[in-house]
């Protein structure tokens, strides 16, 4: 056993056997914890040796298999097992690792009061020192889901608390299994923080009205500039600001995708709640989130690109988006930078309501969008509400004097255009014009039907296109299109019709990812040819889908 740093505190725990730590060049690490299968009992206590009783806590067994439960004993309390771990000093990196399932999670107050195991760090004297980024769950769980996360060890840290809990929920039931917190390669971590670690932010820049793009107006199915030329808007999605109310490196990505990627234009997803600084961690009414928008906005006109300015939301327009339209609108009223998309993937409503509004009935909970939304949102929209139309937002946002070009997605995610040409197109209202989006994806099919006889008529944005080197779960073998065989006929497609377009997705971790790592490279099977037809390679269109 390597030696252990000196402690304070000596650890109280009772251990089947002591566990044994390899140097990090040894091929097998073994974990820190007490056995984390929880099979073995003390026959006295009833107790996995060297796991604390503690409130809320037992052991279960079910269908032969006995793990950890955590069972909330009332509202607002913090119901764990904590354990203090000496750390091996020869050691700068762990690796946890664990299934879990939560059931009746009904959260606290704010975000963060959910499912958690948090970890921190301390020194010889007992005080913290940092922590390991906490892994938790917010909703429940459809049956056993596993986790795991690799993280750096502080220096001068010499114990670490571990402490799996259910943090200040309402209710809930946490279960664990197979618990690992073993050693890991602290310089292969290291490197991979490196590429995953962005460069420090550009700098807030004062409007350069000189060099801001011409404003663009509809004409025909094209988008010209007021002497008539043609602007052909070809770019990438920037995401996070719908999930983040401070965003992933949104600015330098901005930065990168113009000046390097040779982007024409950056689709901007936000959300209307961290918009007004309705989201329980922001403190300033929105101010900041709108500041850093507004930012990117300025980096991207002053370096002669345009920023779609995408409400990231789904199934039809709400009464809240009407409000976050008349803001928004009112904010970039005629910036010739800026576009309007004013609801990111609609889907399904008949086109009736979809155009002019009505009740949207309920729905089956587990949609795609539901990775996105919290418990309670979910619970509304599960009863229904009354939407007010995409013609009623168009109205919204000419109502305040912007004249900025507006787009709206189709049905089916935003993929089908057909109902525009069959009835229900929308009503410009005194603005440069209206094009629509279409967002296609390996598994979307009829291209010429859903969105190539509408382009014959109107300008289109495909918002959003990509393609996975891994079918996703709705997938099946007879229907999975390899990216080497999709992606070109996608960017010919685009390229042959001068299709407007905003790849999905320009960060490492949000699919189809554009980028490997955030020091921007390229993915092979999407990013990479992404980058070369925005440099303006041509791709052949082969083959209709």
């Amino acid at each position: 056993m390597i030696p252990v740093r000196p402690l304070l505190v000596l650890l109280a725990l009772t251990l089947v056997s002591p566990p044994s730590f390899a140097t990090e060049s040894s091929p097998v690490f073994t974990s820190v914890l007490p056995d984390g299968t929880f099979e073995t009992v003390d026959p006295t206590t009833g107790i996995p040796p060297g796991w604390p009783a503690s409130r809320g806590v037992s052991w279960v067994e079910e269908a032969g298999n006995r793990f950890l439960r955590i069972q909330s004993t009332g509202p607002g309390r913090m119901d764990s097992v904590h354990l203090q771990i000496p750390l091996p000093s020869d050691i700068g990196a762990l690796e946890l690792s664990y299934r879990s399932r939560v059931t009746g999670l009904k959260r606290g107050e704010k975000p963060w009061h959910d499912a958690r195991v948090i970890m921190n760090f301390k020194d010889a004297t007992g005080k913290q020192i940092g922590n390991a980024p906490p892994s938790y769950q917010r909703d429940n769980t459809t049956g056993w889901v596993t986790r795991s996360s690799r993280f750096l060890i502080p220096k001068d840290a010499v114990t670490l608390d571990f402490m799996p809990a259910l943090f200040q929920v309402r209710s809930g039931t946490f279960d664990l299994d197979d618990i690992v917190l073993k050693p890991t390669d602290s310089v292969a971590l290291k490197a991979e923080i490196a590429r995953n670690t962005a460069a420090p932010p550009p700098r807030a820049e004062e409007p350069n009205h000189a060099a801001w793009p011409a404003e663009i107006f509809v004409v025909g199915n094209r988008l010209q500039d007021k002497d008539g030329r043609e602007v052909w808007l070809q770019g990438v999605n920037i995401p996070s600001l719908e999930w983040s109310s401070h965003g992933d490196n949104v600015l330098r990505s901005s930065v990168v995708a113009i000046q390097d990627w040779k982007c024409g234009v950056i689709r901007l997803p936000v959300k209307e709640e961290y918009w007004f600084g309705r989201d329980a961690g922001q403190k300033d009414g929105g101010k900041n989130y709108r500041e850093l928008v507004d930012t990117l906005i300025t980096l991207a006109a002053n370096r002669g690109a345009y920023v779609v300015l995408d409400l990231h939301r789904y199934r039809a327009p709400r009464e809240e988006h009407i409000e976050f339209w008349t803001d928004a609108a009112t904010r970039y009223k005629n910036h010739p930078a800026v576009l309007f998309d004013l609801l990111n993937e609609p889907h399904g409503i008949t086109w009736e309501i979809w155009r002019n509004g009505g009740f949207v009935a309920e729905r089956k909970q587990g949609a795609d969008e539901d990775n996105f939304l919290t418990a309670e949102e979910r619970a509304r929209i599960v009863h229904g509400f009354q939407s007010p139309g995409m013609q009623k937002m168009v109205e919204v946002v000419r109502a305040t004097g912007a004249r900025n070009v507006i787009v709206a997605g189709g049905l089916d995610y935003a993929y089908d255009l057909s109902g525009i040409i069959n009835g229900f197109p929308l009503e410009e209202k005194g603005g440069n014009g209206i094009m629509y989006a279409s967002h296609i994806y390996p598994w979307k099919s009829d291209w010429q039907g859903r969105m190539l006889d509408i382009a014959n008529l109107h300008p289109i944005l495909v918002g959003e296109v990509g393609a996975d080197e891994k079918k996703m779960p709705w997938q099946t073998d007879a229907n999975f299109v390899p990216p080497d065989t999709w992606v070109p006929d996608m960017l010919g497609l685009i390229q042959k019709h001068r299709l407007n377009w905003t790849g999905w997705c320009f960060h490492p971790k949000a699919g189809p990812r554009m980028l490997a790592d955030w020091q921007y490279t390229p993915t092979a099977y999407w990013g990479q040819p992404a980058k070369r037809a925005l440099a303006g390679e041509p791709f052949e269109l082969k083959r209709l889908r």
